[in-house]
């Protein structure tokens, strides 16, 4: 039987309860990999508020087991932490690869027959994974590779009927991590408690 809203508010045993202190944050400030801000020149300010976003992924899913990060959020939601990085590989494959770079680089999880493939298929098994961290890793590194080795970033790629700068893009992927970033922040709570930063 579907729990109603009223019981998923409720408090319930068998769900973790919320803590915040510096013990059960991810990592503490002093140990935090992401940088502290303080970049004045365009492309570096762009280059480090994405990277942040992209280790602030990592960092949600640290330390979960292959259920835990296919653990989805509330029905009727696919969302699900592994879901996530399976949807962002897919989303910067097509972004840096296909738009930017112009090469033929095929969907890596979803198709016509299953446009939520990224979500659809993230199931606890550790080979899925290992796989969907390889590649969400390799599709991140040819984006890094590719904005380093862009002398400007008025760069455009095709996109539709169109054209997008490297710029607009760089401010379009913070925006998709950030947003993501917030899910993952509810999903990870959901698993363990623990509370994003």
């Amino acid at each position: 039987m579907a729990e109603s809203p009223a019981d998923l508010a409720a408090p319930a045993a068998d769900r973790p309860t919320q803590n915040f202190a510096w013990s059960n944050m991810f990592v503490h400030p002093d140990d935090d990999p992401r940088s502290d801000g303080n970049h004045y020149d365009e492309r570096t300010i762009l280059v480090e508020y994405l990277r942040d976003q992209r280790l602030t992924l990592e960092l949600k899913c640290a330390d979960l087991d292959a259920e835990a990060l296919a653990r989805r959020a509330i029905p009727p939601s696919k969302l699900s932490l592994l879901g996530l990085v399976r949807h962002l590989a897919e989303v910067e494959r097509g972004w840096f690869r296909r738009t930017m770079a112009g090469q033929d680089a095929p969907k890596l999880y979803c198709s016509e027959a299953d446009p939520d493939g990224d979500f659809d298929g993230a199931v606890g098994d550790p080979e899925v994974v290992a796989e969907a961290w390889r590649t969400w890793r390799a599709e991140v590194e040819f984006a890094e590779r590719f904005v380093a080795e862009s002398d400007d970033l008025g760069v455009t790629g095709r996109h539709g009927g169109g054209e997008v700068s490297l710029r607009e893009l760089l401010v379009h992927m913070i925006e998709e991590y950030a947003r993501h970033n917030g899910h993952a922040d509810l999903l990870r709570e959901l698993i363990d408690g623990r509370v994003g930063q």
